[in-house]
């Protein structure tokens, strides 16, 4: 039942007075229960007590087998104390004889080598004083053995003894050894029959001796040998630059001559290879002497030579003995200059090339192990390259002065035997100039590569980057000099830029010379930057020569494109001269506008063969936004206008248009026409609107131009109501109409300040504000004319390039107005 109170549950129980009947067998039945629960409680607690008397009888009899267990383990350790006893008492007299049998063991062993020992040393003795070196050298060897088994007991009387003289048998067979190597190469190995053996058998000691006594003989023999190269050599009549080879000769010679003769030698020893290591460093020291001589005034043509024999001696001895590793790839890599990857070069060459680089480098790994491998084995792997010849490279600075002066004098012969003309069918349309000066640069650097790979190289290199940058200033100054209009602006040229037919062709070969330059120039470099010695190979740079190429590529296509614009002078001359203002009916297209289609379909043709897609692409953004505003202002330039003549004049500029239109097509070059296009109806599109104006109604003239030409400016619209042939007083009404309302625009166009030798406008009155008439272009008007110009420029660095030269035209200083003024 839940917690209650008795109270409430009797309650519960007796809820009414009937009920107290029930009040007995409630009882009753509550007593039972008692009861119950009374016998439970008994039964539990007898059951408790029996329990416990039983588990108390089970601890104690696991006490007492705890304790049996501990007695019986007592038992075996004493028993076992007792069996170790009995055991070491048996074994003690056993490890005494095993003792006592190990000591006299080792007595009887040392006792026997010992007699060894001491009838080896008097054997040896004998064959010392006999020279009977074969059997010595074998005994030597018997006897090392034997000395090192007495290493412990060097304090011994008897053993120091010995060792002390077997220390002066090697003394003495040394000194008989030596004494009988000192009569080598004398002659008496040909009256003594047995002295090569004898000689040979000494060999064999001498690799029994200590290794600093083979060392110490194989020196003496080289010195010995190399005492009459010295004498012979330091004398005056030998001691010359020119006398060099000869010294080669002797030592080849003389090698060749006792070849069987060394043969005594072990091969182990390497006698010749160790004596032309001390040739080359006599050699060396000597060719110093005379090379720093400052009474001896060097020859170029005999330093060349000697070095070249050196160089191939040095060859002959790396081929010979082995060391020293060798660029395969030299001649190669120079003569990948000049030829570039374009996409006209056959596949296969491309795939043969990158074979070739793919082979180099799997040879140069071999080499590479080769090299380990002899390096491993004693006397091998000595870099024989540049042990002699290394001391000429100071005094190759006269070589380096002559080969600059001839390339200049090449120079100097190659443009004036220039003919700036390409023959037909070329396929690059470089001058025979580039070219050839290309192939002498490889013919020097293949020759200087054979002779050195140090600093000599890395000043003719530098002789390379002066001699490209004195011809980048003959193509230069090859160019047609003055102008003006539009690019005199950029460049900041005075006069005019008149050329022929002939000159635009010139043009087009020095800016593709100038390409051809450029990319050979880094080319040369990558070249040079592999052949030279790895610390010299970060000087190795030509990006300045190809920023001369670059500005002489940039000086050419705008001068191309100015002379193209003095020529349309006079056709824009012949427009201003038409009387507009007096025509009676529209017909075809002007004379002038037949003179502008003359012009370009004369030109156009040839400069799209001859140019490359990126610069004539640059051409006709030059060319699109010079004639583009020149025609628009020229149409200020007219006097009056009538409506007849703004037609005709309308009917022109569509044909004008359309011929700038056909401009890429003309050129065969009509990869980037819709872009081009998009720009020429843009400029075109303003003098179609100026003359729109002209043709509109004078109540809505001013209407017109704001809607037509946003940009425009008060005097422009003044001009305009010249054209039409207003009065000033009807001008000055619409003047003050047109100032009250306001232009929408007031920034100025550009269109006037395009030519600034022929101003689009009448000159100003006294004292007016050149700038507030919109005389002076605005920096805005700059840069939006360079985003105009470099649209696309993101495709090719030059044509960013060049946008940025006519944003910053305007300048008076900074580095691109330096440029133009070059």
């Amino acid at each position: 039942m839940d917690k209650s109170s008795a109270l409430e549950y009797i309650n519960h129980m007796f809820p009414t007075e009937t009920s107290l009947s029930g009040v007995e067998p409630l009882m009753q039945k509550i007593h039972n229960e008692i009861r119950r629960v009374d016998a439970g409680i008994l039964a539990a607690v007898r059951q408790q007590s029996n329990s416990g008397t039983k588990a108390k009888e089970d601890l104690a009899a696991a006490t007492h087998a705890v304790e049996e267990l501990m007695y019986k383990i007592r038992e075996i350790k004493t028993k076992a104390e007792q069996s170790e006893t009995m055991v070491q008492e048996i074994c003690r007299d056993i490890k005494k004889l095993d003792f006592a049998k190990k000591h006299i063991t080792t007595t009887i062993t040392a006792l026997h080598r010992l007699t060894m020992l001491v009838s080896a040393v008097e054997q040896l003795q004998v064959m010392a004083s006999k020279r009977q070196y074969k059997d010595a050298a074998a005994q030597l060897e018997a006897v090392n053995q034997l000395c090192s088994h007495f290493e412990a007991y060097r304090d011994v009387p008897k053993i120091t003894e010995l060792r002390e003289k077997f220390k002066n048998i090697k003394q003495i067979l040394k000194s008989h050894v030596f004494s009988d190597f000192s009569s080598l190469g004398t002659g008496k190995e040909t009256e003594e029959s047995n002295l090569l053996q004898q000689l040979s058998d000494a060999c064999l000691v001498v690799d029994a001796l200590e290794p600093s006594v083979r060392e110490e003989l194989v020196n003496n023999f080289c010195n010995r040998e190399l005492t009459s190269y010295e004498q012979i050599f330091e004398g005056a009549e030998l001691a010359k630059l020119d006398k060099t080879e000869r010294r080669y000769s002797w030592i080849k010679r003389r090698i060749r001559t006792n070849e069987e003769l060394w043969k005594i030698f072990p091969p182990s020893w390497h006698v010749p290879y160790r004596l032309c290591i001390q040739f080359c460093k006599k050699t060396r020291k000597q060719l110093e002497g005379i090379l720093d001589n400052p009474q001896e005034k060097l020859d170029v043509g005999k330093l060349l030579l000697a070095l070249q024999r050196t160089l191939e001696f040095e060859d002959e001895l790396a081929e010979k003995f082995g060391g020293g590793t060798q660029n395969r790839e030299v001649v190669n890599e120079i003569e990948e200059i000049g030829r570039g990857e374009s996409d006209s070069r056959d596949v296969s060459d491309i795939r043969k090339k990158y074979e070739r680089k793919l082979a180099a480098n799997q040879g140069t790994e071999t080499e590479e192990k080769d090299r380990n491998r002899d390096l491993s084995v004693p006397g091998a792997g000595f870099n024989f390259r540049g042990i002699i010849s290394s001391c000429f490279e100071p005094h190759l600075t006269i070589y380096v002065e002559l080969e600059e002066r001839t390339l200049m004098e090449h120079l100097e012969k190659l443009v004036q035997e220039e003919t700036w003309d390409v023959e037909e069918g070329s396929q690059n349309n470089v001058l025979s100039s580039s070219t050839q000066l290309f192939l002498m640069i490889k013919r020097i650097l293949k020759r200087c590569s054979a002779l050195t790979k140090s600093q000599t190289l890395y000043n003719l290199f530098k002789v390379f980057q002066r001699v490209l940058k004195a011809y980048a200033t003959k193509l230069f100054a090859r160019l047609p000099k003055g102008g003006t209009g539009i690019v005199a602006a950029a460049t900041g040229m005075d006069g005019q830029i008149k050329t022929s037919d002939k000159d635009e062709r010139v043009i087009c070969y020095i800016v593709n010379s100038a390409e051809y330059c450029h990319r050979t120039a880094g080319e040369l470099a990558e070249s040079v930057s592999k052949i030279i010695d790895p610390q010299l190979a970060d000087g190795v740079d030509m990006s300045e020569v190809q920023d001369e190429f670059s500005a002489v590529i940039t000086k050419a296509l705008v001068t191309l494109v100015h002379g193209l614009e003095t020529k349309f002078d006079i056709e824009m001359a012949a427009m201003a001269r038409v009387p507009w203002g007096t025509l009676e009916s529209v017909g075809d297209q002007s004379e002038y506008v037949n003179g502008i289609n003359m012009i370009l379909t004369s030109s156009i043709p040839v400069l799209g063969r001859l140019l490359s897609p990126i610069y004539f692409q640059f051409f006709l953004d030059k060319l699109a936004s010079s004639l583009g505003p020149r025609f628009f202002s020229n149409i200020f330039k007219c006097k009056l206008i009538s409506e007849t003549g703004a037609q005709q004049m309308l009917l022109d500029t569509q044909a004008v248009k359309t011929i700038l239109l056909d401009i890429p097509s003309m050129g065969q070059q009509t990869s980037n026409a819709a872009s081009y296009s998009k720009f020429v109806s843009r400029e075109m599109s303003k003098a179609e609107a100026l003359l729109k104006v002209i043709l509109s109604p004078i109540d809505s003239v001013a209407d017109t131009y704001r809607a037509l030409l946003p940009e425009g400016t008060p005097m422009e619209f003044q001009r305009i109501l010249e054209l039409k042939g207003l009065k000033k007083a009807d001008q000055q009404t619409i003047l003050d109409d047109f100032n009250k309302h306001g232009p929408a625009i007031t920034q100025p166009i550009i269109a006037p300040t395009v030519v600034p030798a022929t101003p689009a406008i009448p000159s100003p009155p006294a004292g007016m504000n050149l700038a507030s008439v919109g005389f002076i272009a605005s920096r805005e008007d700059v840069l939006a004319r360079a985003a105009a110009l470099g649209r696309g420029a993101a495709t090719t660095g030059f044509k960013r390039f060049l946008a940025l030269t006519e944003a910053a035209k305007d300048r008076k200083d900074g580095p691109f107005r330096k440029l133009f003024n070059a």
